[in-house]
């Protein structure tokens, strides 16, 4: 095992290149790897150290929610506050609970930052996170039905926090989270534009060169806390020594949840639920443009894995190698691809509005667009297709149609064609419930769209056709790292096939409806 991960750890600098990175693997409490090389500021010349605060972005989702529990062992004494935040919603509001499951049924809010014009690089601070929750008038899904990953679940729950008790939410990760943990150079690093230290985050590849990435965002308790990685060791570290406590804190943070059904969820209290390698363990990731990071803890085996890189590459992939070279255990090889079945294509998925393209890949496993980011599906013998060990999503031919199973988000819906229709799309078209706009013009026969609202006016960007009446707006680019995912515009025309209105959807912030102006 030692000389495995030596030689992993070796390899990680070429393996995921960039400016710099840091690595840790903690077994039985005790680390038995504490790894960092390349620079935290390339220009300025500063190493990466075990020293180098960091920005954990949406690691910070599971502090948030133990300064909660810490304050409010019943955190339903909240509800009250998480519905005095959205006083324009005409449906019945999600709980405080909700929010930290991402149950909650809200739209994600930097996700309706772009419907409402903004670029990618604009401010995005206070005043504009208020008023984008505080115009919540419906939500996508009703409460505690469905999973969504929601940004503003966590901000909001933080600001109640911090209103509640009198003091700010700097101080009270202080005191419920760093000084426990030990966590001596961990901070609230709200403001997206700077570290205390000089660290940077960068964009872009070695083939194209790394450029410091800009970043304009005040984050709060969704992904604001900077940490070093000898700080992240300290958690890893409180969390084992607390194991047996059935009070501890991560032993709270990681208790089971389920849907309202009753259904298990896979997401509870700011961390995600999975298993891997046959055992169970519970992980979130972070990213911002310039920063990626990932955790995981496995507590059958007491193992925990953290990884940091000031550059784009997979976190993820390099936590889940680490953890595979810790426990010893190969990863199984990857099967043949059996030939493409015969319902690749388009589809609509009822309940969101929103697009299902399937295609193959060219190492012949298929590829989903449906959700935050493309997947990878596996075909099955028995003609379906999955991304097991992994379990989030399941497609299956049957007599009535293909079906979409993602049991992560209590989910399971019979796919159908979208509508015929032609031409006839250019025009602005008002969402009511954002006061934003989308204009739709053709230039040389190609459709283009935007988005504009009170945070700017978005640029063009060309529609990637999906059905006759169902187009693709892309977007490239977010507040975030990860953008929203493509944009479903699925059309609606009256009797005598005239354009009326849009409804309009990804992922994080699903259906919302236009009329044509």
């Amino acid at each position: 095992m030692t000389d495995r991960l030596d030689m992993l750890l070796a390899a990680l600098p070429r393996a995921y290149p960039g400016p710099g990175g840091a690595v840790a693997v903690l077994r039985r409490g005790e680390v038995i790897a504490r790894h960092a090389w390349g620079f935290a500021n390339a220009e300025l010349r500063i190493p990466f150290t075990p020293k180098t605060l960091f920005r954990m972005c949406s690691i910070t989702k599971q502090f948030t929610c133990g300064v909660m529990l810490s304050e409010f062992a019943d955190p339903s004494v909240l509800d009250g506050d998480v519905a005095a935040r959205l006083p324009l919603l005409e449906q019945a509001p999600p709980t405080a609970l909700h929010l930290a499951h991402n149950q909650s049924g809200l739209r994600d809010y930097w996700a309706v930052a772009m419907l409402h014009g903004s670029p990618a690089e604009a401010p995005f601070g206070d005043a504009e996170a208020v008023r984008v929750i505080g115009g919540t008038r419906t939500l996508h899904f009703a409460p505690g039905t469905r999973y969504s990953y929601v940004n503003q679940n966590f901000r909001l729950l933080s600001d109640i926090v911090q209103e509640r008790t009198g003091r700010s939410f700097a101080e009270l990760l202080r005191t419920h989270i760093f000084g426990p943990a030990g966590m001596g150079s961990a901070l609230l690093a709200a403001d997206t534009r700077a570290m205390p230290d000089g660290t940077e985050g960068y964009e872009g590849t070695q083939a194209t060169g790394f450029r410091p990435a800009r970043n304009n965002i005040l984050w709060t308790g969704d992904a604001g806390l900077g940490a070093s990685l000898d700080d992240m060791i300290a958690w890893e570290r409180f969390i084992d020594a607390t194991r047996d406590d059935p009070a501890g804190l991560y032993n709270r943070l990681s208790a089971p949840v389920a849907f309202a059904g009753g259904a298990p969820a896979p997401y509870g209290f700011g961390l995600a639920r999975g298993e891997d390698l046959g055992r169970a363990f519970t992980a979130h990731g972070g990213a911002l443009r310039g920063w990626r990071s990932h955790r995981l803890h496995m507590p059958a085996e007491r193992v925990s894995v953290v990884v940091m890189f000031n550059h784009l590459s997979d976190a993820h992939v390099a936590a889940a190698d680490l953890l595979a070279a810790t426990l010893g255990q190969d990863r199984p090889a990857p099967r043949a691809p059996l030939p493409a079945p015969d319902w690749l294509g388009a589809y609509q998925e009822p309940e969101t509005g929103l697009s299902v393209r399937i295609d193959t890949l060219p190492s012949g496993h298929l590829r989903l667009r449906y959700g935050h980011g493309a997947e990878r599906l596996e075909l099955r013998e028995d003609g379906t297709a999955d991304n097991a060990p992994a379990g989030r999503t399941r497609l299956r031919p049957t007599p009535q149609g293909l079906w979409l199973d993602r049991p992560q988000e209590n989910q399971s819906s019979l796919l159908r064609p979208f509508a015929p229709g032609a031409g006839g799309l250019s025009g602005r078209y008002r969402c009511a419930e954002l006061d934003a706009e989308l204009t739709i013009e053709e230039s040389g026969g190609a459709p283009y769209g935007a988005f504009s609202g009170f945070l700017g006016q978005g640029r063009m960007e060309t529609l990637d056709p999906i059905g006759p009446d169902a187009w693709a707006l892309p977007c490239p680019r977010a507040l975030d790292h990860t953008p929203p995912g493509d944009w479903t515009l699925a059309f609606r025309r009256d009797a005598g096939g005239a354009v009326t209105g849009v409804q309009v959807g990804c992922w994080l912030a699903r259906g919302l409806e236009y009329k044509r102006v």
